[in-house]
């Protein structure tokens, strides 16, 4: 048990970790950002605070929204929050700035492929949702709508409000919206680590395949 317990936990933060430094790639290839990201960059713009900082805030605000909703976080939850706009600070600091297309789009095609390994390498570990899936999920089940209509009506307006405040939407944006889905399902299954007998008290009650929530 305590093996299984450590490659759990090694696992979430490599994962995390790296899921902020897809998102510096595709920052730095400026082609277009995932949903979230062009929120986080509108009001990284607005306030003069860097986007990894805007994204622990806003990921902070997102789960005092579970509260009304009685979602349960669990260690991945609130180890996303920090860990991935901390990562993405320290990856976009490392990256130099990058002009040619010959350079952004090999970067951007790096930085969607390394989100959807990420996202099914933390998410295997069944620590809990990101606030941003959970808020969905809760959604899900407070109003019987589904998951998709949830994520599509909440995505849609982080993007144009994040568009509004001067983030970026691009050919990356379609593209990561489409490729996201299959790829984190793939690389779940990749990384898939199985359930603790019992349970555990540091895992949200949602399940790997409820929280990847794109098409």
């Amino acid at each position: 048990m305590p093996v299984r317990l450590g490659r759990r936990l090694i696992q979430l933060y490599a994962g995390l970790a790296l899921y902020g430094a897809s998102c510096a790639l595709l920052v730095a290839a400026g082609l277009g950002l995932s949903p979230w990201d062009v929120l986080h960059q509108g009001l990284s713009q607005l306030t003069g605070l860097s986007i990894g900082a805007v994204s622990i805030a806003v990921g902070a605000a997102v789960l005092l929204l579970w509260l009304p909703l009685r979602q349960r976080p669990g260690l991945g939850t609130v180890s996303n929050v920090l860990v991935v706009g901390l990562a993405m600070d320290g990856t976009l600091a490392l990256l130099p700035d990058v002009r040619s297309l010959a350079v952004r789009i090999p970067l951007l095609l790096a930085g969607i492929a390394l989100n959807g390994a990420a996202t099914g390498l933390y998410i295997a570990t069944r620590f809990g949702p990101g606030p941003r899936d959970g808020l969905m999920t809760g959604l899900h089940r407070r109003t019987g709508r589904s998951i998709r209509l949830m994520r599509t009506a909440v995505e849609v307006v982080v993007v144009v409000t994040g568009f509004a405040l001067g983030g970026t939407i691009g050919a990356g944006t379609v593209l990561y919206a489409v490729a996201i889905g299959p790829l984190a399902q793939l690389f779940l299954r990749v990384f898939a680590v199985p359930a603790a007998p019992g349970g555990s008290t540091v895992v949200a009650t949602a399940t790997p395949e409820g929280v990847i929530l794109r098409p």
